[in-house]
């Protein structure tokens, strides 16, 4: 039996592409939302982002049905809106880890040098994961906050507590919901960056959401309320309450602006720390 060898026909070459290849902002969003969309974490954070905002929702809404505010005081205070969007709250955890893993991960798998090697700049790295945070939290959370108010209100309208969304307020509450938890998003990706460890930037998230709120419990008289007012949470928080405690809290848009400046310190800090690193 005989064999016969064909030496196989080589491949015509393919034409040089001519145009020039120029790193830009929309190439680089565009390899970021690939990234985004294939990762694993970033579609689990999401999704645990939807149910804590819609099932801890209901879960305080039938909380707060079964316990109705009793006297005048208690109801003139009591804030429905507020009730039905206290999944927030939570979700704020996984919006903020996935921050955090969307520049980690690429640090723990030598990703990043790969990235940094396309775009020498660098920066247009850290805005494009920046601008894919608020956009995907936005397009997720929103809808998510809806449905927990439209759920929540639902509930609380068996003990006539329940508001409509043409109220004053309301659809503020509910859009700085969204908004609330996009910009926890990015204080995540600058953690995640300044620290380039999944540990530490998660550690640093939990301190800087609960730990510094906690801490300012502690300061003597007047001092815990008036810094209190300040911290991340409790600032940025204020925006998805309808009826704010002037006493404890600023109010909705500055305190949504104050936990806007952390995140902008935190990124800044991070630009600096991505253009001076070593990867």
């Amino acid at each position: 039996m005989t064999s016969i060898t064909q030496n196989p026909r080589p491949l015509p070459a393919l034409p040089a592409y001519m145009r020039p290849q120029r790193v830009t902002q929309t190439r680089v969003l565009r390899s970021e939302w690939t990234k985004l969309r294939t990762q694993p974490a970033a579609i689990w954070s999401l999704l645990a982002a939807v149910i804590l905002i819609i099932g801890f929702g209901i879960l305080y809404s039938l909380l707060r049905e079964a316990r109705p505010p009793h006297g005048a005081a208690a109801i003139s205070s009591f804030d429905p809106v507020s009730v039905s969007l206290s999944g927030v709250q939570l979700a704020q955890l996984a919006v903020g880890v996935l921050g955090v893993l969307v520049i980690t991960n690429e640090y723990a798998t030598g990703l990043i040098k790969t990235t940094l090697a396309a775009v020498p700049r660098r920066l247009p790295v850290l805005w494009g994961k920046a601008g894919l945070m608020i956009a995907a939290t936005v397009a997720v959370c929103v809808p998510a906050a809806f449905a927990a108010f439209l759920a929540g209100q639902s509930i609380l309208a068996r003990q006539h507590l329940s508001v409509t969304l043409s109220q004053p307020g309301v659809v503020r509450a509910v859009i700085g919901s969204g908004l609330y938890l996009a910009v926890a998003g990015l204080l995540g990706l600058g953690l995640g960056t300044l620290l380039r460890s999944t540990a530490g930037g998660i550690s640093a998230l939990f301190g800087l959401l609960f730990g510094v709120q906690i801490a300012a419990g502690f300061l003597p008289g007047d001092w815990a309320l008036e810094v209190g007012k300040y911290t991340p949470s409790t600032a940025g928080l204020a925006v998805t309450t309808v009826r704010p405690d002037p006493a404890a809290s600023l109010p909705p848009w500055t305190g949504f602006g104050v936990f806007c400046l952390y995140a902008a310190v935190l990124l800044v800090l991070a630009a600096v720390r991505m253009r001076r690193g070593d990867a």
